[in-house]
């Protein structure tokens, strides 16, 4: 149940379930393309967020039947001059990091179109959640300029160098099956199912402890692509950070007395 709401800006909504935050794309009559003034709103959003410390996981969703977002807002962008395009930059990828840089876990709940910008949206997530209908790619290069919202770091990281630059070189879309099987996203549920199913993953999530869950995303964060032993030094610092906290103290308390763990969250 929707606790409470806050919008920023006319694109974006925040809804809080309890410990898990919604983060909404509210840009229906344009399916969610990344204006300008949804970026403001995005990178807001994401601060806002990244400041709660109550919010355990959060979920990236879409209001738009067809689209979780097409992306950079084509129109807009070609009424720009080169001088207000390269001003615009800036705000463009705080968006992106915005999502990219949340401290806890956080997840994309796809359906419909998911192409440039969209898609970097949720490859900037942990963990991506597909209904049959998601159409996913970076077509960036069909239309001369290339992924600038993490594109071409993200996917990479998820499906290896050279599947990446196949899926960038041609701008392919892929359909929900095959982007299943290429772990282009994660999880693929029923039709129409991919939000409540998020939200069921992110409320699983809620249930650990927050300092914990923080801590190991920063260790999976800054580990990756790191030889062993630098990635190992990055986990034991993770560690550390966790060790002592009210959560461990609870967690170890909770596990001895066969009870739920009323996390502290410090």
């Amino acid at each position: 149940m929707t606790e409470t709401e806050q919008r920023f800006g006319e694109f974006v909504v925040v809804r809080r379930h309890g410990h898990v935050a919604e983060l909404v794309l509210d840009r229906p009559k344009a399916m969610n393309a990344v204006s300008s003034e949804l970026a403001r709103s995005l990178g807001a959003a994401c601060a806002a967020l990244g400041a709660a410390r109550d919010v355990r996981v959060t979920v990236l969703t879409s209001t738009h039947a067809r689209a979780f977002c097409v992306g950079a807002d084509l129109k807009e962008r070609n009424s720009l001059s080169d001088a207000e395009l390269v001003r615009q930059r800036p705000t463009a990828r705080a968006a992106y990091a915005g999502v990219l840089e949340l401290p806890m876990p956080t997840i994309a709940a796809v359906h419909g179109y998911a192409l440039g910008g969209g898609f970097e949206l949720a490859l900037a997530c942990d963990l991506i959640v597909a209904d049959p209908t998601a159409v996913v790619g970076l077509p960036e290069v069909s239309v001369g300029v290339i992924p600038g919202g993490g594109g071409t770091q993200l996917l990479p990281r998820r499906v290896g160098a050279a599947r990446a630059a196949e899926l960038v070189f041609t701008a392919r879309r892929v359909a929900a099956a095959e982007a299943a099987a290429l772990g282009l996203v994660d999880q693929l549920v029923d039709e129409g199912a991919d939000r409540d199913e998020a939200l069921a993953l992110a409320g699983r999530i809620a249930a650990n402890s927050p300092v914990g869950l923080r801590a190991a995303k920063r260790a999976l964060r800054l580990g990756h692509g790191l030889d062993l032993r630098a990635g190992l030094e990055v986990e034991d610092a993770a560690w550390r950070s966790v060790a002592f906290s009210g959560d461990r103290a609870e967690g170890v308390a909770a596990f001895n007395e066969k009870r739920t763990p009323q996390w502290p969250g410090e």
